[in-house]
């Protein structure tokens, strides 16, 4: 997948610069070609997007407990140990040794906001966060048996919300829904929407304080 995407940039890239050179707009290098407008737009939206990703990551990259190195997430954290099975239906996603040896089992769940009533591509009906637009972030395949703490992650398209809940907290929230799909015992869903999005603001946290919130999601999943 990588070095398609990759190839897509570099021919978006290669003919951007044609069109620039010769003095044609992509309808008319598309005729010139003989290929459907769609595929130069494609390209050229990759491209263009990938350039922005890139541009986006040089400038926030220090907010986040990540590090990108070619498109490539690196952890900064070498104690975080993932889950690397080419199947592990019913597991974990990470696991995070704390100072008694045991080990807290994370789910990783991460949603967009768009814009609910909308059937453009996804990079259209993408979000600012203070919009005021309906959308539906649809956590799926919520597996509250298998992990202690889970890690939401919401993404607009200027910022990157956290939300860490303990395991029993979305087992228990009045949004959580069993039974996502006909015979799938066990994986739900939870819809966190503009409309019940202030409900969880006490489970959200900044990047850097990730850690020390899934510890202490961990220690109210075991307490009485």
């Amino acid at each position: 997948m990588k070095s398609q995407n990759n190839n897509c940039v570099n021919i978006g890239d290669k003919m951007k610069k044609i069109r620039a050179k010769k003095g044609l707009t992509q309808d008319a290098l598309a005729k010139k070609a003989n290929l459907p407008y769609t595929i130069l737009t494609k390209s050229q939206e990759t491209a263009d997007k990938n350039k922005a990703l890139q541009k986006w990551i040089k400038k926030n990259q220090s907010k986040y407990d990540f590090e990108i190195d070619g498109g490539i997430v690196i952890e900064k954290y070498p104690d975080w140990k993932i889950n690397r099975k080419e199947n592990y239906s019913g597991e974990y996603d990470l696991l995070y040794q704390i100072s008694n040896k045991k080990m807290i089992k994370i789910e990783v769940k991460a949603s967009r906001a768009v814009d609910f009533d909308s059937r453009e591509p996804l990079h259209v009906k993408a979000l600012a966060w203070k919009s005021k637009m309906s959308f539906d972030m649809n956590f799926q395949q919520v597996k509250p048996k298998c992990c202690d703490v889970f890690v939401w992650v919401g993404v607009w398209r200027d910022t990157i919300k956290y939300w860490v809940l303990a395991s029993k907290e979305v087992a228990k929230n009045k949004y959580y829904s069993k039974g996502q799909h006909r015979g799938n015992t066990g994986e739900e869903q939870l819809h966190l929407k503009h409309d019940n999005i202030k409900e969880f603001r006490k489970y959200e946290t900044q990047p850097k304080e990730l850690l020390e919130k899934i510890i202490k999601a961990y220690k109210r999943q075991n307490s009485k």
